[in-house]
């Protein structure tokens, strides 16, 4: 068994990157509780490190200087084996070592946060949007499968479709938000086939826009169902956690096609009794794999 070079530092770190979690008030912090103390402490500190760099992508500061800030994180990626200098690195090393986290997976994080540090993205090709969910969600997942224990091409599977499953929904339901900030994440070519113009100014009001998200809501569902596939090729309690984060995603589709794709300046969210039934058949699930 793997135990850490000073326990109480790394209890005390551990700690850090829980509170860092718990603040961001996110369900990630609750959903991770399913997983032993260890993986759970990767997990946060794993969480805690995205939260920095998507930080650093969105500061208002010059574009050389976020890519100062990101190169050093880089660097500090680079040199985990010697050890690290805050609790953030010095979990990430000992995360590494436990489950054999690759370096090219936290490198492709920080990419996919550099793609949002320049100009605003505005309809990207296919190709680049698909890159850009890679970097930001699927290089996340696959760091996320090794820690909850699935280390096989099939745990990597699930993790490149789950993580466009998810990122795709996420694009979808925050069209609004994007669009007021100046940025359009559907890919082009949607767009095109839709007769939507990529201005965001006019987009929400753009009478093929329902017909664009509908085409991407088809593509995350593919996805989501070929994370379903991968998944039952894998170790189920090690895939629970993916599991319940693809249950609690999901149905905002369902959410979204029922509405017609109407009204994408709201936020879209699951009716108070769904997110009820969600939470009851997930603590079921998670007792069952105790």
């Amino acid at each position: 068994m793997f135990i850490p070079a000073n326990a109480a530092r790394f209890a005390d770190d551990a700690a850090t990157v829980a509170a860092a979690t718990r603040a961001a008030g996110t369900s990630f912090y609750r959903g991770m509780s399913v997983l032993p103390a260890p993986r759970r402490t990767a997990m946060y500190a794993i969480y805690t490190f995205c939260r920095i760099v998507d930080d650093i992508a969105d500061e208002e500061a010059p574009l050389a200087t976020k890519r100062e800030g990101l190169d050093a994180w880089r660097r500090r990626i680079d040199a985990l084996p010697e050890g690290g200098d805050d609790p953030v690195t010095r979990l990430l090393r000992d995360a590494s070592l436990r489950y054999a986290l690759r370096r090219e997976d936290f490198h492709a994080i920080i990419d996919g946060m550099e793609m949002d540090a320049g100009a605003p993205i505005i309809a990207p090709d296919m190709a680049t949007l698909d890159l850009y969910c890679d970097r930001v969600a699927s290089a996340v997942g696959r760091l996320s499968i090794r820690v909850f224990g699935e280390v096989s091409a099939q745990g990597d599977r699930v993790a490149h479709h789950l993580g466009r499953a998810l990122q795709l929904t996420n694009i979808l339901r925050d069209v609004g938000e994007d669009a007021a900030r100046g940025r359009i994440y559907l890919p082009r070519e949607a767009l095109e086939a839709a007769d939507a113009a990529a201005n965001p100014a006019t987009l929400l009001a753009d009478p093929g826009l329902k017909r664009a998200m509908a085409e991407i809501a088809g593509l995350a569902e593919q996805h989501f169902a070929e994370a379903a596939a991968a998944m039952r090729g894998c170790d189920r309690r090690a895939v629970l956690p993916a599991r319940m984060m693809a249950d609690a995603y999901r149905p905002l589709l369902g959410v979204m096609r029922a509405a017609g794709f109407a009204h994408p300046e709201r936020r879209p969210s699951l009716p108070a009794w769904r997110k009820l039934r969600l939470a009851a058949e997930l603590l079921i699930r998670t007792d069952r794999h105790r």
